[in-house]
C-alpha cells in the first residue's frame, strides 16, 4: 500500500495543476483599441474564450473494449489537456477444460477478474503514448481438482506411484486432490505499457482503435496442492497407505515428493511474476460539457 500511496502522491497533485491551469489564449480581459485617428470613442474588442485546437479537462468522454491476456477488458477514459488522459479498465474471463499429466486428470477452472487505472501520456500528435499505472484489484487464478482412476499410476517429482482401487475392508479409495495457483502475489501491481491510439482522438473525432502492450508485475504465482486416498508402491497394491497418514514410509514419501512437485511447478512459472499485456480494441468517444 505504501508503494500506491507513493504513485497517487505524486501523480495527483500534477492531475491538479494541469486541470485548472488555463492558456493564455483563455483570458477574457478585455482588449481596449487605439481611438480611431476622427476622435471617436475607444472601441472594446471582443474577449478570446477558447483558442483553436484547445480542449477543455474532462470536456470528453470514450466507453471501450477489447481482448487481452487478462480477459474481456472494459475501458472508460476522459480527458485531462490536450496530452494526458486518465483511463479506468477492467478485465473478466472464465473458462473450464479437462486435462492430463503425470497421471493425474485435473477439471480446470480459469478465473480472470481485475480493475485498474493507468495515465495515458502522449508526447506527440501521431498517437503514440505512454501508460503508466495500477491494478488496484487483481482476483486472477486457476483451480483444480483432480483425480488419479483406482490402479493406475501417477508421477511426482519423477517417481512412480499407484493410486489404490476402492475397498469397503480396508476403507482404501482412489488418489484425489486439488490445486489452486494465483496470479496475483503483489497487491496492487504497477504495469507499464505502451501503445498506439487515442481513445478520445484530438482532431475531434468518435471512433478509435486503441493497441497497447505492456506488463504488470504481479509477484512470483503462489501454488498450493493437496492430494487424499490412498496410494500404492506397486501396481499389484500389496504395499499401500492412505496418504494423510504422518507416520506410514508410503504417506510420508508421496507427500515429500509431492512439496519437490510444487517446487518444480513454481519454477516453471516464474516468468509470470510480470503478467504480459497486449491489448487491442475499440473506443467511442463524445462530449459531455
Amino acid at each position: 500500500m505504501k508503494l500506491t500511496a507513493l504513485y497517487f502522491s505524486l501523480t495527483l497533485p500534477a492531475l491538479s495543476l494541469v486541470a485548472t491551469a488555463q492558456p493564455f489564449s483563455h483570458s477574457v480581459a478585455p482588449i481596449v483599441a487605439e481611438s480611431s485617428s476622427d476622435g471617436g470613442a475607444a472601441q472594446v474588442a471582443p474577449s478570446v474564450r477558447n483558442a483553436p485546437g484547445e480542449v477543455r479537462p474532462f470536456s470528453r468522454l470514450a466507453l471501450g473494449a477489447g481482448v487481452s491476456p487478462l480477459g474481456i477488458n472494459f475501458q472508460v477514459a476522459t480527458n485531462i489537456n490536450k496530452h494526458v488522459n486518465i483511463r479506468g479498465t477492467g478485465n473478466v474471463f472464465k473458462y473450464s477444460t479437462n486435462f492430463t499429466t503425470d497421471g493425474l486428470t485435473a477439471n480446470a477452472n480459469l478465473n480472470l477478474a481485475s480493475a485498474g487505472v493507468a495515465l495515458d501520456y502522449y508526447p506527440t500528435r501521431f498517437g503514440w503514448r505512454i501508460s503508466p499505472g495500477v491494478l488496484l484489484y487483481n482476483g486472477n487464478q486457476l483451480s483444480a481438482s483432480d483425480a488419479v482412476a483406482g490402479g493406475t499410476s501417477f508421477t511426482l517429482n519423477d517417481q512412480t506411484f499407484y493410486s489404490a482401487n476402492t475397498n469397503s475392508a480396508t476403507g482404501a479409495t482412489p488418489v484425489n486432490g486439488n490445486a489452486l495457483l494465483g496470479l496475483n502475489t503483489t497487491k496492487p501491481a504497477f504495469t507499464v505499457t505502451t501503445g498506439w491510439g487515442n481513445m478520445i482522438p484530438r482532431k475531434g473525432g468518435h471512433l478509435s482503435f486503441p493497441f497497447e502492450l505492456g506488463v504488470a508485475v504481479t509477484g512470483q504465482p503462489s501454488l498450493n496442492a493437496t492430494l487424499a486416498g490412498w496410494a500404492c508402491y506397486n501396481q499389484a497394491q500389496t504395499e499401500c497407505t492412505n496418504i494423510s497418514s504422518t507416520t506410514d514410509p508410503i504417506a510420508i514419501a508421496v507427500q515429500s515428493d509431492l512439496q519437490a512437485q510444487i517446487a518444480k511447478w513454481k519454477s516453471d512459472l516464474s516468468p509470470l511474476k510480470t503478467y504480459p499485456i497486449i491489448s487491442f480494441g475499440v473506443a467511442y468517444a463524445f462530449h459531455i460539457r
